[in-house]
Formats: C-alpha cells, structure tokens, sequence
C-alpha cells in the first residue's frame, strides 16, 4: 500500500511542476546556474546540518555514511515553493516558483548496511532582466533583456557500512545532466532590426563522495561526529550560440533577418575538493543538536562557460547550526507530543564575486543568509512522517549596483517507511 501510494503523490507532484521555472534569481545568471541544497527537506529545516546525524527512519543526502543505519525501506519526495522579493537601490520585484527537490529510495542491506538511490537538481537557472538607457529627457534610447532558463540534476546511488563499534562509512557515486539556455535581446530607438544573443548548453559531469561517521556514549548521551569529502570533478559544456538580427511580426513573434555568426561551443567546469564535517549530541528518539561546517575551493573554468567579466569565482564555506525536539515519540494521548520540531540557522559565503560597476575592479562577494523552523507531522499506523519546513533568508547586497533577494521557503517532504519491502508475499 505504501509503495503504491509513494508513485500516486510522485505522479502528481510531477505533472503540477512540469514546465515550472525552477528559479526566479537574478544570481542564476553566473556559472551553471543558483546551486540547490543537497540535504532533505528535514535536514534544511534544521539549517542543513546532517553530516553527523544517525537517523534509521530518514535519508541523508549529506554523508553517505549514514545509509548504514537505515533500518526500513525508506523513500522520499520533496519540494519547495519559493517567494522571493529581488530589489536594488531603486526598485523592487516579487515573484514565486514551485520546484522538486528530490526523489530517493533507501533500503537496509542486511543489519549492518544500507543502499540509497535518487534524483536530485544540482543547479537551477530562472531570470529575466531588462536594463534601459535613457536620453537627457528620460526616454529610452536603448533597452536590454536577459533571461535564461534550465538547470542540472544530479542521479546518485550511495552506500553504507557499519565496520566496528560506532564506525561507519560511506561511498555515493552521481551523474551530472542538464540543459541551459541563455538569451539577450538588444533593441535600440530608430533602429528596425533588434539584435539577439542566443545560447544552448548541455552539462554533463560526475561526482563521487567518501563519507564516514563515529557514534560513542558519553553518560546517557549519544555523541556523534561525522566527515564527507567531495572529490575534485568537472563539468563540460558543449552546444551552439548564434547572434543574429530580427524583426517582431503583428503577432510578437519574432521573425529572423540576418545571422551574423552560428558556431559551436565548449567549455569546462573545474569543482574542487569539498569537505564537510560536524559534530552533534542528542538522545535517541527525543532530541539533536549539530553543527556542520563546509568549505570549498574556487571554481575555475576553461572555453566557453563565463559570460563575460562581471563575476568570477572565489573559495567559499557554509556553517549551519540546528536541531530536534519530540516531546514524546511513543504517546497515545496527545498526537502533539509526537511531532518532531526542528530549526535551524545557516551562514554562507556563496563562493561568487560580482562586479555590479561593470568596471571590472569592483567586486563583492554573495553571501547567504536562513533562518529555518520546521514540523514532522507523524502518518496513521505508519513509521513514516509528511514534514513541512519553512526558511526565511537574505542574499545579496544592493551597493555597488547589485540585487539584494529577500525569500521565503515553504518546503514538503513525505520520509514513508515500510518494512515489507524484502518480505516475501504469502499465497492463500
């Protein structure tokens, strides 16, 4: 009943979003795109940390390692609707979007070892931005709009081991995959022909991580520490861009003239080593707290994939910091005492340097801000649980000619168990 009820709220949940625009950021512009959080919707809404969280009824997208202590058939589905406010020193805009955020399935692997397999967005790309220039009686002189649309996914199977008392590790392999296109109409007072910009990008790469974790007893308390490095990968890029003029029709389509150039394209991503490591305290069943702390190096590329100079890459780290809380796992009287609350807090330096002057020498460095509170709102009869998160977050600044984001993320998550996935079916 579980699994068929799993692949009716999956079949759904993919219609609703099929041709949504996954990101609304001005920031999707640079690189492949905004990158998405890794973990579960649980694990964001206690500021993303899970690097050393054991947990036998969740996955965990963070450290592989913990796939070890999955004790159930595990899956999950996830998604978010994002209300973002973008602003500069002189106006402001609100949109919203609706995306998926994953589709997993963990299984245990005898008592000691656990498997987990999904689909993941690695990278969103979603904006539209229209500069104007005005004549000394402010009439538009020349207007400019830049918009894209696309992203990467990520599909990735993990595996988990306990070797010895308390220690387990952990190896997750991932393939990279996505589409991005870039676009940019230029149109000018007294001239016929607008002129546009047109780019087509297929993503492809890997990704491996080792994962490792170590739980001990300290008087009445769990202690658990945990480790996960992301090993040095690429990304290439490969299409075609073409500039060319055209005319609008009575209808606005756009109707082709002249193609000034039409070639290939390539292009190479460098991601360097990533390492996260935590360490949290809790008792089984009632309440955690962890912190994680994540650093990485600064992208580099090569070819085709930076437009232009007004950004450019630097090392960047995150620390989140947050927790949970059940009253009282196993109460009869009040369904409230069953709930698992959670929240969270999370820093971050993005790892991108944008020069809004377009002088080439003026750069600020993105940073990110959330704030995170959520609930696990037990299932009837089932070890599983439909949770809701919710994040409210700052990106960005508006000096130096830049875009300040201010967002509001409500999140859902079904986590279903079944420990009847390996049971063989009786006949009557």
């Amino acid at each position: 009943m579980i699994k068929r009820f799993f692949i009716v709220v999956l079949v759904l949940i993919s219609i609703k979003i099929t041709g949504q625009r996954n990101s609304s950021s001005p920031y999707s512009f640079f690189g492949i795109g905004e990158e998405v959080g890794r973990g579960t919707i649980e694990q964001a809404s206690m500021g993303g940390i899970g690097v050393a969280q054991k947990d036998i009824y969740h996955l965990n997208f963070i450290n592989p390692a913990a796939t070890a202590d999955l004790r159930f058939a595990t899956y999950g589905i996830g998604g978010e609707l994002s209300l973002l406010n973008v602003s500069n020193e002189t106006a402001s805009e609100t949109n919203n979007t609706t995306s998926l955020r994953y589709i997993a399935l963990g299984i245990p692997i005898g008592k000691k070892a656990g498997f987990m397999a999904g689909l993941q967005p690695v990278s969103n790309v979603g904006y539209a931005l229209l500069t104007n220039i005005l004549d000394a009686d402010d009439n538009i002189t020349e207007a400019t709009r830049f918009s894209g649309s696309g992203g990467t996914n990520r599909l990735f199977g993990g595996f988990g081991v306990n070797v010895y008392k308390g220690l387990a590790l952990g190896l997750e392999a991932a393939f990279i995959f996505g589409n991005i296109d870039n676009n940019t109409i230029n149109q000018r007072a007294g001239v016929a022909l607008a002129t546009k910009y047109e780019r087509n990008a297929t993503v492809r790469g890997s990704q491996l991580k080792l994962g490792a974790q170590y739980k001990f007893k300290y008087k009445d308390l769990d202690v658990i520490s945990g480790a996960a490095v992301q090993l040095e990968n690429d990304f290439t890029l490969s299409g075609r861009e073409r500039i060319f003029s055209f005319s609008f029709a009575s209808s606005g389509r756009e109707v082709p003239r002249d193609t000034l150039y039409d070639r290939g394209i390539t292009g190479k991503l460098s991601v360097p080593l990533k390492t996260i490591i935590g360490v949290g305290v809790g008792k089984e069943n009632k309440w955690f707290a962890g912190i994680d702390y994540e650093t990485q190096g600064a992208f580099s590329n090569q070819g085709d994939l930076i437009q232009g100079t007004s950004y450019r890459f630097e090392s960047s780290n995150r620390l989140s910091l947050g927790g949970f809380y059940i009253p009282k796992i196993n109460s009869i009287s009040s369904y409230w005492d069953r709930i698992t609350y959670r929240a969270g807090l999370r820093f971050e330096d993005t790892g991108l340097l944008v020069d809004g002057t377009g002088t080439g020498n003026n750069f600020t460095s993105i940073t990110d801000f959330g704030i995170n509170v959520g609930f696990g709102l037990p299932l009837p009869k089932q070890l599983s649980s439909l949770n809701l998160g919710f994040e409210y977050g700052q990106k960005g600044v508006t000096t130096n000619n830049l875009i300040k984001e201010s967002y509001f993320n409500v999140r859902l998550s079904l986590s279903l168990n079944s420990n009847n996935w390996l049971k063989k079916r009786q006949i009557d």
